[in-house]
């Protein structure tokens, strides 16, 4: 289990953070008989966790493959100049097309998705920006999303539980105006009251219940989570960028097997060349043990391994914009 070394977390806190990761719209009468607290004292919690910026976010993940688009992925090596890295986060914040972006330190300074319809979609708007940065940019890398496990925040209470899979393959379902409106809600709001979120998409409560009833069916919706600050629970979040030798299937099931069982797995990814695991941990040398003890058990798999600290880990305003944009 993860040390914590700064705001200091019960174990009560710790299921809490463990339960609502799992299902942040979980009623709190639910939550507090899986606590074995009252409902109040369950709220209490919750409020204090948001107050001190523990919890940041209430979020619904969900499945771009399943709206018919692609995941792209972008590395870019970034010279240190303030304002203009500051001009490429808000035009990429803004940009209404990026699924995720991370700040990062080590052989990469920034990593994004980038969702869109088509090879040719992508190239364009990988030209555009390449072109609008040029002066900063010292180096990028491409790639195309295969499929991503994602998994609870397991380190918070060493429970093993099995992940949630999304990307994989596009399929093309069609959602109307209410469907974008309410996944422009949720997205960052994931906790909103039915009642409230009906108001907001000018619905009524049971046509929005069944709306996210289908989008959770379809694989639309995987889940509603929580967002938490790393950094106030003395907590470091690394992306380990995996090259291959041999990666046949039995190779694949016995990877899987031996991360899934680690409960600071955080995500593990899988791009067109490469895997890249996220593991979250107190300090470095613990990152460094569970790499090491990784490349030992699979010495003939792995060529090579590539380390960044990611300093953010931000599910952008831009997604939300893009289904407003969609719903309008």
């Amino acid at each position: 289990m993860v040390e914590i070394t700064k705001i200091k977390l019960d174990k009560t806190d710790r299921k809490i953070l463990a339960e609502l990761d799992k299902n942040c719209r979980i009623p709190t009468t639910k939550l507090s008989k899986i606590v074995m607290k009252s409902r109040q004292a369950v709220e209490y919690r919750i409020n204090q966790l948001v107050k001190k910026g523990i919890i940041i976010s209430f979020n619904a993940s969900f499945n771009p493959h399943k709206m018919g688009y692609k995941i792209y992925k972008i590395y870019l090596k970034l010279r240190n100049i303030p304002e203009k890295k500051k001009r490429l986060f808000t035009y990429l914040r803004s940009s209404g097309i990026v699924y995720w972006m991370g700040e990062c330190s080590g052989t990469w300074d920034l990593i994004f998705g980038i969702f869109s319809k088509s090879d040719y979609e992508f190239f364009e708007l990988k030209n555009e920006l390449i072109s609008k940065f040029n002066k900063i940019i010292v180096d990028e890398e491409g790639g195309i999303l295969v499929d991503v496990k994602q998994y609870t925040k397991m380190y918070f209470t060493n429970e093993i539980a099995p992940p949630k899979m999304f990307a994989g393959k596009i399929v093309y379902n069609e959602l109307d105006e209410l469907d974008y409106a309410i996944l422009g809600e949720v997205v960052n709001n994931a906790r909103i009251p039915i009642n409230e979120l009906a108001k907001k998409v000018n619905s009524t409560a049971i046509i929005v219940r069944g709306k996210l009833k289908k989008l959770e069916q379809k694989g639309i919706i995987i889940q509603y989570r929580i967002g938490i600050d790393l950094n106030k629970l003395g907590l470091e979040l690394y992306k380990a960028i995996i090259r291959l030798d041999k990666y046949t299937k039995e190779d694949e099931r016995k990877l899987l097997e031996y991360i899934s069982q680690i409960p600071n797995i955080h995500y593990f990814i899988r791009n067109i060349w490469q895997i890249e695991p996220e593991i979250v941990v107190s300090s470095y040398q613990e990152y460094y043990n569970i790499i090491e003890n990784l490349k030992k058990e699979f010495p003939y798999v792995i060529r090579t391994i590539d380390s960044v600290l990611m300093i953010t880990d931000e599910w952008t305003p831009g997604f939300r914009n893009l289904l407003k944009l969609k719903s309008a």
